[in-house]
């Protein structure tokens, strides 16, 4: 059996898996989709110990490493960054690192320093705006969900994202690179998705579908998915 950690990215919550998990489900697969904390003065550090939380609680589930579950680490967008990480300090727990439209990089690495300075300014900009340094939502169409109905329900579940998640770089000791990596990117890109993955020695994969695409297409993700379990 597989266990996949959904990891949503940023000004998402656990909810943006919704449509993803039933289908994971009826193949015979387990998920745990941990919530990254959006309130307060937190950074991606923060966010990576409860990616670890959930790691670790899902090998706690199984009664011997002999009979562990096959155990994939799924990152959507900012979440690429917090995954490796999460797996860099845990590379016994993780078989597989999945990036769904990922940032992604080497040590160091981090939104701002990947993302086109033009993104940098406008975030930046956006969090002067807040007395607490929270990056106001996006609209749904920069997701690139356009459907009337998607657009309300997803408008009305975003919430801020701590600026300094987006400022925090990583820290790893290179274990992640000895876990099997795979980028699967949207097409078309609305940034170097696809190249974040191979500079890093992941597989790339292309997935015809908008940034959001686990709102949008979730059958052809989970099919994905599951092909790489």
């Amino acid at each position: 059996m597989t266990t996949f950690v959904l990891v949503h990215g940023a000004w998402h919550g656990p909810w943006a898996w919704d449509r993803l998990t039933p289908l994971l489900h009826q193949a015979g697969a387990r998920t745990i989709a941990p919530a990254l904390t959006l309130d307060g003065d937190v950074g991606l550090h923060t966010h990576v110990q409860e990616v670890i939380a959930a790691l670790d609680a899902a090998a706690d589930d199984t009664l011997a490493d002999a009979l562990r579950d096959d155990l994939v680490l799924v990152g959507h967008s900012y979440a690429g960054l917090v995954v490796r990480q999460a797996a860099d300090l845990r590379p016994d727990l993780v078989d597989h690192v999945i990036l769904v439209d990922g940032w992604a990089g080497d040590d160091g690495a981090s939104m701002f320093g990947l993302a086109p300075e033009t993104f940098v300014h406008a975030i930046q900009a956006a969090a002067r705006t807040t007395v607490d340094d929270q990056i106001p939502a996006p609209a749904p169409a920069m997701f690139g969900i356009t459907d009337p109905d998607d657009a309300a329900w997803l408008a009305q579940r975003l919430r801020p994202q701590p600026l300094r998640t987006f400022a925090e770089t990583t820290r790893l000791s290179g274990a992640v690179n000895r876990i099997p990596g795979t980028g699967i990117y949207c097409r078309p890109q609305t940034y170097a998705f696809g190249q974040f993955a191979a500079a890093i020695g992941y597989q790339s994969i292309a997935l015809d579908g908008p940034h959001d695409v686990m709102l949008t297409d979730p059958q052809a993700l989970a099919r994905l998915l599951l092909g790489m379990s």
